[in-house]
C-alpha cells in the first residue's frame, strides 16, 4: 500500500468538499475507490469521467487497476473542462 496525496480540481473539489485527501492504495483504482467512498455524494460518478495525473504524468483511467503507486505520490483529479 502506498500513502498518497489526492488533489481535487474544479468540480471534483466541489464534489469532495475539500482541496485534497491523504489516502492509501496499491493502485490508482484503489485510490479512486477510496476517494469515492470517502465522499459518496456526487464524487463517485464524477471520478469515472475525470483525467488523472500522477506526479505530473498522465495516467489512463481505463488502466487504473494496473497503475501501481508509490508512497508520496501526488494524484491530481481533473474533471472535464469546457470553454477555450
Amino acid at each position: 500500500m502506498a500513502d498518497v496525496t489526492v488533489r481535487y480540481w474544479a468540480a471534483a473539489r466541489s464534489a469532495a468538499g475539500c482541496e485534497s485527501d491523504e489516502l492509501s492504495g496499491a493502485t490508482l483504482a484503489d485510490v479512486i475507490a477510496a476517494a469515492g467512498a470517502l465522499h459518496p455524494g456526487g464524487l463517485p460518478m464524477l471520478l469515472d469521467i475525470c483525467a488523472y495525473l500522477i506526479d505530473g504524468r498522465p495516467a489512463k483511467r481505463t488502466e487504473a487497476g494496473r497503475v501501481m503507486l508509490t508512497s508520496g505520490a501526488v494524484i491530481e483529479v481533473l474533471p472535464p473542462f469546457a470553454g477555450g
